[in-house]
C-alpha cells in the first residue's frame, strides 16, 4: 500500500528538511502529498503536518526506512514534500476564462486516474480542443508531475487544472454554474453522436480499471456510450476523452 503511495512521487520534485518545506509552505508553493516519518512523535513535524493539511496538501506517513530510500541526499529530517510540476488553478479560474473568451464552458474530469500518461494526453487534447480546464482529485489520484507534463507535450503549460477535494461536490457545484456534466460509460443510455454537447458541458473520465466511482456516476446528468464496433468493449482513457472533446469542437463549429 504504501508502495503505490509513494511511486507516483518518484517522478515529481521533491523537497526534503524541514526548514525547506516550511519555506515552500510559507511561500504558497503548490505541493501535491507531504510524507512523515511514522511514528515520529517530534512537534515541529506536528505543525508542519498542520501547515500542509491547512495548505491543501495530503499527509502521508510512511515507514522511515521508505522514506529513506526516496530521499536523495539521506539528509530528510523525517520529512519530504513532492511538489506539483506546474502551479494548480481553481474551478473558479476555469469558469472566469470561459467567461472571459465569452464560450460555453468545456471541461473535462478525472475521477481518480492512476497513470500519469493518460493525464497528461487528457491535457494535451484538452488544450488542442479549446477546453477551459481539467479537474482532477486531491486524493487516490495522480497529481501534476513531471511525467505527466512530459505526456502533455507542453500543454501543461496552457491549460488550467484544478486539484479538488471531492469531485462529487465539485459537480454539485458546476451543476449550480448551470454545467451539464457527461459521463462516459460503456452502458450509458446517451449514444455519443446523438448527445448535445454545444451547452456548458464537464466530461467525467473514469478510473482506467473500474471507470467512474459510483457517487460520481450517480452524480452525472448523461452517460454517454462511444460506439464500439470491435472485439474490445472498452477504450484507453485518455483515447475516450479525446473522442468526446472533438465530437464537442465538432458540434459548437
Amino acid at each position: 500500500m504504501i508502495k503505490n503511495e509513494m511511486d507516483p512521487e518518484r517522478s515529481e520534485g521533491l523537497i526534503e528538511g524541514r526548514n525547506a518545506v516550511t519555506e515552500a509552505l510559507r511561500s504558497g508553493r503548490a505541493i501535491n502529498k507531504v510524507f512523515l516519518a511514522d511514528g515520529d512523535t517530534d512537534r515541529s513535524l506536528g505543525r508542519l503536518a498542520a501547515m500542509a493539511k491547512d495548505a491543501g496538501a495530503v499527509v502521508v506517513r510512511i515507514d522511515r526506512r521508505k522514506l529513506n530510500e526516496m530521499s536523495p541526499t539521506g539528509a530528510h529530517q523525517g520529512i519530504i514534500a513532492s511538489v506539483a510540476a506546474h502551479e494548480y488553478a481553481s474551478v473558479a479560474d476555469i469558469l472566469n476564462y470561459a467567461a472571459e473568451r465569452v464560450e460555453a464552458p468545456l471541461i473535462v474530469i478525472c475521477d481518480e486516474l492512476s497513470d500519469p500518461h493518460n493525464l497528461g494526453a487528457i491535457v494535451r487534447s484538452a488544450e488542442c480542443a479549446g477546453a477551459h480546464g481539467v479537474i482532477i482529485p486531491k486524493r487516490r489520484s495522480v497529481g501534476l508531475t513531471a511525467v505527466v507534463g512530459k505526456a502533455s507535450a507542453g500543454a501543461i503549460e496552457y491549460m488550467r487544472v484544478a486539484r479538488v477535494s471531492n469531485i462529487a461536490a465539485t459537480i454539485r457545484e458546476l451543476k449550480q454554474q448551470g454545467v451539464w456534466i457527461y459521463g462516459t460509460a460503456a452502458e450509458g443510455a446517451s449514444p455519443l453522436y446523438q448527445t448535445d454537447l454545444t451547452g456548458a458541458a464537464a466530461i467525467v473520465i473514469g478510473n482506467e480499471g473500474v471507470g467512474m466511482s459510483r457517487i460520481v456516476a450517480d452524480s452525472c446528468d448523461f452517460k454517454v456510450s462511444i460506439p464500439m464496433k470491435g472485439h474490445i468493449s472498452s477504450l484507453n482513457a485518455s483515447a475516450a476523452a479525446a473522442i468526446l472533446l472533438y465530437e464537442a469542437v465538432r458540434q459548437r463549429g
